[in-house]
């Protein structure tokens, strides 16, 4: 009976050795998880910020969206942190289609940006007067009613930027009065852009596209550092289709620029109507060449 009992008081849990953290267990878990994260935004999907006005009126600045990182296949562009060395050519490669919105990476840069795709490769690209031309022929514009934007901190129809465009609405809210052509390419692909007036990238003389690149525009077509500019910020021409990252897919959330330490601000700062909104752009097959 006594043997009995001592093994009893052997096994009680207030005499048993506390288990250890296994810390470095933890760290291999931990580990794998942020692989397994990074893998997902180099492979599958990421998330994206608008941080400039180039892609107006269908991005604003404080948009959240996704892109598609299979789209085109993969290249050395394609993981999250640019830590491949430069190569031509793409895995399981395809080119985008006109008129899609794609993530790149300019030839001598390392930021990203995002424009659409107007001319593919073989194309002869020109613009006339803002209006632009594929293969001799003139890509349709329609002028529309113009767009009222309510101004807020991510959007404050600067001066500089939009100069007299700011007014009010039929109820008295502040608006930014933008004027809008919707533009279809010959793929029947039609979206919207914004033309300011004219300005020194309205006329490029016609480039042909070379194999494997293409040639991109921002919808903002004033105020867009795209393949029309040649400057440090600009585009400098076409781009190789292995500096293509991805096919923006549609907007998660967007951020009107009052978000502050305050808690209520987090939910306050949210635009309404912006989430889930698809960035494929709308097509007429009717219309396609």
């Amino acid at each position: 009976m006594a043997l009995e009992k001592a093994d009893d008081q052997a096994i009680k849990p207030g005499d048993s050795e506390k288990e250890k953290t296994d810390w470095a267990g933890e760290a291999k878990s931990i580990g794998l998880l942020l692989l397994a994260v990074l893998a997902f935004h180099s492979l599958v999907a990421k998330p994206f910020y608008i941080p400039s006005v180039s892609m107006m009126p269908g991005l604003l600045v404080g948009d959240r969206l996704i892109v598609s990182k299979y789209a085109y296949g993969w290249s050395w562009v394609s993981p999250t942190f640019h830590i491949l060395p430069r190569m031509e050519g793409r895995l399981f490669g395809s080119l985008p289609e006109r008129g899609d919105i794609v993530i790149l990476t300019p030839k001598d840069q390392s930021s990203d940006y995002i424009k659409r795709v107007i001319g593919l490769p073989g194309d002869t690209l020109e613009l006339r007067g803002g209006q632009v031309f594929l293969n001799g022929e003139a890509v349709d514009q329609e002028a529309q009613p113009d767009l009222q934007l309510p101004i807020d901190a991510n959007a404050p129809c600067g001066s500089r930027e939009f100069p007299g465009l700011r007014g009010t609405d039929a109820v008295g809210n502040t608006i930014c009065s933008l004027p809008i052509v919707r533009e279809t390419l010959p793929n029947g692909v039609s979206y919207d852009i914004i033309d300011l007036g004219p300005e020194i990238t309205d006329d490029i003389a016609p480039v042909v596209i070379p194999e494997d690149h293409v040639y991109l525009l921002g919808d903002n077509r004033d105020l867009s550092a795209d393949s029309r500019v040649s400057s440090p910020l600009g585009l400098n021409g076409t781009i190789p289709w292995e500096n293509i990252g991805g096919r923006a897919e549609f907007i998660t959330f967007s951020l009107d620029g009052t978000t502050s330490l305050n808690p209520v601000s987090w939910f306050t700062s949210f635009r309404s109507g912006r989430a889930g909104t698809s960035l494929r752009p709308d097509r007429d097959d009717s219309a396609a060449e």
